[in-house]
């Protein structure tokens, strides 16, 4: 097994297993409250939450965002929750696919284009590997293994610094990501991994000619924390437990880059366990919301977890429009049904 191998084993076992979740900082979603409409005047059947997003129609604005590969515990998750993105048409994404770039034997734990035959798939790679011998090959490569619809980026400096061995030389990697996107023959998702994106850094992306951003605010799991599970180096342990609550928290990313970019196809995560949050991330401006944690939870207990997990998401998202008096998501968007508190 590769060092890369042991340490994506490594991630699920601590984020299942350890308190790795923020603390101090939250996703910030509590902070706003939808104004409760006692006469609906709408059939609540006949609520619409479908999508549109990068092309194509997704059955609810979830994404199952990207946490795992390159292991066998890997492969049964991503194929649990692939199963019931197909059921749902939901968008789903994979964990970096770097280990299966350095052992291609392992890109069978990523290929669920198989059962996922028509929803959208985004491939997976670290932006920092563009600075470590990584380039266009390697991004078609984890396109191809896929099936992907799209390509995302992550960045993740804190992570890196944490990480024992971090690639941490992020030097230039704008202009890599610009030449990189004008090549590439799908959309270029740029994400964080847990620590937010601001308005400024999100405005420079989106020059380079990223596509879409997903921001990844800070209130959900903490990679520092987890990395600092994994630590053998005192100093990293420690250093990860001081910046375990780092980040920008992700109702103010959201609402921060939907304010100078309005057009931008934008994903909301970091944080959001339920679909009451899921609806808030929507009203505040986001096109979809990914959740990740809840379906890792689910999907290491069985198939059928992750199903029960999507439906009451969609029970509870429908019930926010119901309950505001809208029949559909564009309308909550509209509606100016959200307030902030306080």
């Amino acid at each position: 097994m590769t060092e890369t191998q042991t340490r994506k084993g490594d991630h699920i076992r601590i984020c299942l297993q350890e308190d790795v979740q923020c603390r101090t900082v939250t996703n910030g979603l509590e902070h706003y409250r939808f104004t409760h409409s006692c006469l609906p005047e709408i059939n609540r059947s006949e609520i619409d939450i479908t999508t549109p997003f990068l092309g194509k129609i997704m059955g609810a604005p979830l994404l199952i965002s990207s946490m795992t590969g390159g292991t066998e515990e890997a492969k049964t998750i991503n194929f649990r929750l692939a199963e019931i993105a197909q059921e749902y048409k939901l968008a789903m994404g994979v964990g970096s696919q770097r280990v299966a770039v350095e052992k291609p034997e392992v890109a069978k734990t990523f290929a669920i284009r198989a059962i996922a035959t028509d929803i959208l798939l985004f491939a997976n790679l670290g932006a920092v590997q563009l600075n470590y011998t990584y380039g266009l090959d390697q991004c078609l490569r984890v396109v191809d293994i896929l099936a992907a619809d799209a390509l995302i980026l992550h960045l993740n400096p804190l992570q890196e610094c944490v990480q024992a061995n971090g690639d941490t030389n992020f030097r230039g990697l704008l202009d890599k990501i610009n030449k990189l996107c004008s090549k590439m023959p799908v959309p270029v998702i740029v994400k964080e991994v847990g620590n937010g994106i601001s308005p400024a850094m999100a405005q420079k992306l989106l020059e380079a000619g990223v596509t879409a951003i997903d921001v990844a605010g800070a209130g959900g799991t903490s990679w520092a924390k987890v990395e600092s599970q994994r630590a053998l180096n005192p100093i990293q342990r420690r250093l990860g437990e001081t910046f375990a609550d780092w980040g920008l928290p992700t109702a103010e990313c959201i609402s921060s880059i939907r304010a100078i970019a309005p057009n931008v196809p934008l994903i909301a995560s970091g944080g959001l366990r339920n679909g009451l949050e899921v609806a808030k991330a929507i009203a505040l401006g986001a096109d979809i919301a990914g959740l990740a944690w809840p379906f890792l939870q689910a999907a290491a207990e069985s198939t059928e977890a992750v199903n029960e997990l999507v439906q009451l998401l969609i029970a509870e998202i429908t019930t926010v429009l119901f309950c505001t008096g809208n029949a559909t998501l564009s309308q909550l968007k509209q509606s100016n049904a959200l307030q902030k508190l306080g």
